[in-house]
């Protein structure tokens, strides 16, 4: 039964991220947080394990996302060259910290962000100076806070990439793909990070590497790159407009919940 809740989400997050190029993560993260608790996990526990599963899922599922883009020429590979290594010390950094945090916190974290990427979604609109490309220590000072941010709350950084390479005078598809190509290396980090972690496994379930929980990994895995395919095509012809305001409105109830059940009460 469990496989076939991850299959589920796999889709589901797919979908999502085919619709509205937002990384699955965003939808991934709190479900598995709900599933995990539902399952009895404890909650210090399930947080990190929901964020680490993400992050080793979106290591497998950026690579079709960047294959693709790459064929239609959509990622300034020039750019992706320059802003990694700010990403990969981002991420390693982020890791840690996340690591270190009670998982309470990390919720309440997590529910804030999850408020920010919604009013994102329903009100946002890209605003592009089309014109010379960021300096490199720009870029190396944003790929770092970017790569920490998405470590911290298991997500591939889309929804932070997008907006600083459109802000910063990259037109709409190339930040679009160029913010795929930068999923890989910060999924690839966070991984090394999550899953090199000795925890007792007393506190555990089976089938784990460090925080990485392998049958949720492996059921999103096989459906979340198939449905991201099939999210793409639908977006052409359905009112995707209109889903995206829907699911911005989820999104603000989801991180609301979890705000309200770990502030101080």
């Amino acid at each position: 039964m469990d496989y076939l809740l991850y299959l589920a989400l796999g889709a589901v997050a797919g979908l999502i991220s085919g619709l509205f190029g937002l990384g699955g993560g965003v939808v991934i993260v709190p479900i598995l947080i709900l599933a995990f608790e539902f399952q009895g996990m404890a909650p210090e526990i399930s947080t990190h394990v929901a964020i680490g599963t993400s992050l080793a899922t979106i290591l497998v599922t950026s690579l079709s996302s960047i294959y693709t883009h790459h064929q239609k020429a959509a990622i300034r590979w020039d750019l992706v060259r320059v802003i990694t290594p700010g990403i990969l010390l981002g991420a390693l950094l982020g890791g840690l910290v996340a690591l270190s945090l009670r998982g309470s916190l990390l919720q309440l974290l997590f529910g804030a962000f999850l408020v920010i990427v919604a009013l994102q979604m329903l009100f946002y609109k890209p605003a592009t100076s089309e014109g010379s490309s960021p300096k490199p220590l720009l870029l190396g000072v944003a790929g770092t806070a970017i790569g920490g941010l998405s470590t911290l709350f298991g997500i591939g950084g889309g929804s932070l990439t997008t907006p600083f390479l459109t802000f910063s005078g990259i037109k709409v598809h190339h930040a679009v793909g160029s913010a795929a190509a930068c999923g890989f290396p910060i999924a690839l980090a966070a991984t090394v990070v999550y899953a090199s972690v000795a925890i007792p496994s007393v506190h555990l379930p089976a089938a784990t590497l460090g925080y990485i929980f392998i049958p949720a990994w492996l059921g999103i895995v096989v459906t979340s790159t198939p449905c991201a395919r099939l999210g793409a095509l639908l977006a052409h012809r359905i009112d995707a407009t209109l889903l995206q305001r829907l699911f911005g409105i989820l999104l603000v109830l989801l991180g609301g919940r979890f705000m309200w059940l770990n502030l101080p009460h």
